[in-house]
């Protein structure tokens, strides 16, 4: 099977010319922008990412490639990134490479030189992906890129082992920050489905007049500003896996839809007549409790009880006992390295912050707080300060106005989802920002997003 090879370039000859000269060895992703290489990047997962330092809105200025590198190695720190540039200039190639990318080569690229690159690229990424399949079959408590040595973890990687093998609907339950989306990724990799592609959506980011879209495509025509005919995520995930997060959000005209395709495996695009099929495992997850979301009548039972035939619950990290302490070791291992400050280590009271904090964000804010940890750390140790905690795990007083900002910031969202009963459009729309941008700040600041009722 090849190698996929994604190439980011707003220019089309340029696209077109690399694809032309490197499709024979690799599959090839293309993508013109920002938002294109990321969204690629999350549902192809490439082995290698070929990116354009000069990117739109401003093709001559560096800042968009550079943040297209930054976000790609945010969400996966290993990818490989080779960045092709017209913008030779020595400080653009030391920040690029300084920043994450693989290498760095400047235009015109020498085919040859290239190809010679991407093999032994390629070949680096096999031999960690081997290194990291004998690390898991040697250590119990890693599983895919999953963490966990407590008997509640254990038991999730097992039912995954279970259920990945079978074609059955999977529903994925637990607080936010638990691990949902990689436990479904585990999943598909687990599965026979592994070649074909994980696509993932989360069903509350997106308004309601655009996720039966988004879900199912359109026809030309079918509505002000659908210009041409487009694919849907169900199209594209075909013989492999569609997973919806946030499915408690799913608008009940769509939920209507999802059944039928779930029940026949047939589907319509919006405003299209046409019957048409995709093989697709679907894999569904919520924080919600969707039984009484059934009651209040904002959820289909019958859609319930064809998304769960297989139920797994993910434990919020304050029930997984000395889990805490060992993914925070984790954590800090890898995100050291990636600083290269490989010396760092958690002060005693660190480790009594971290063992006395409820972690509300459960593993991811356990995850944002190391990360930002190991950037503000001054000495070779990490304290209770640097991860903003004291020693019962409480909350410290800022001491910069950037900390206080963000904890101001935190401490709003946190009152306001609260008032809104958690609900993600009415909180949005108090705060006077948009559901995404609420969803970026959320993440950012470690906010878990607890609420009992869907929009």
């Amino acid at each position: 099977m090849k190698q996929k090879l994604l190439i980011v370039d707003d220019d089309d000859a340029i696209r077109t010319q690399m694809k032309w000269a490197l499709s024979d060895y690799y599959e090839i992703l293309l993508a013109e922008n920002h938002a294109g290489a990321l969204s690629t990047f999350r549902r192809e997962r490439p082995a290698v990412t070929l990116l354009d330092l000069g990117l739109p809105p401003r093709p001559n200025d560096p800042d968009q490639g550079l943040a297209t590198l930054s976000e790609i190695l945010s969400v996966e720190p290993q990818a490989k990134v080779i960045i092709i540039s017209g913008q030779g200039e020595k400080k653009n190639a030391l920040e690029a490479v300084g920043a994450g990318a693989y290498d760095f080569l400047c235009k015109p690229v020498d085919v040859d030189e290239l190809t010679l690159i991407l093999r032994r690229c390629i070949h680096v990424v096999e031999l960690e992906r081997e290194y990291l399949e004998m690390q898991q079959r040697t250590r119990a408590d890693v599983f895919e890129d999953m963490l966990g040595a407590s008997s509640q973890m254990q038991g999730v990687f097992a039912f995954i082992r279970k259920v990945a093998g079978t074609t059955a609907p999977v529903l994925l339950l637990g607080e936010s920050g638990t691990g949902k989306e990689m436990a479904a990724v585990a999943i598909h990799h687990r599965s026979p489905r592994n070649g074909g592609p994980f696509i993932a959506i989360n069903c509350n980011a997106i308004p309601e007049n655009l996720l039966e879209s988004e879900l199912f495509g359109h026809e030309k025509g079918a509505f002000t500003g659908a210009h041409m005919q487009r694919k849907g995520l169900v199209e594209s995930a075909a013989g492999g896996t569609l997973f919806l997060d946030e499915i408690g959000d799913l608008p009940p005209a769509v939920q209507v839809k999802l059944l039928r395709f779930l029940q026949e495996q047939t589907f319509q695009r919006v405003g299209g007549r046409q019957a048409l099929h995709a093989d697709v495992r679907v894999i569904a997850a919520t924080h919600a409790d969707l039984k009484k979301t059934i009651a209040s009548g904002k959820f289909r039972e019958d859609l319930y009880f064809r998304l769960a035939v297989v139920v797994i619950k993910l434990p919020p990290l304050r029930e997984r006992g000395d889990d805490v302490n060992h993914v925070a070791r984790e954590f800090l291992h890898r995100y050291s390295a990636q600083s290269e400050r490989k010396n760092l280590s958690f002060a005693p009271d660190a480790l009594r912050a971290i063992s006395g904090h409820a972690w509300p964000g459960n593993v991811r804010e356990l995850q944002n707080r190391v990360k930002r940890a190991v950037i503000m750390a001054e000495g070779k140790r990490i304290t209770a300060a640097d991860l903003e905690l004291d020693d019962s795990g409480e909350m410290v007083p800022p001491t910069t106005l950037k900390e206080a900002r963000e904890q101001v910031e935190r401490e709003m969202i946190q009152r306001t989802l609260k008032r809104n009963s958690g609900k993600i459009t009415s909180a949005a729309a108090e705060l006077g920002i948009s559901r995404p941008t609420l969803y970026e700040l959320m993440e950012k600041l470690g906010v878990a997003k607890e609420r009992a009722n869907a929009d």
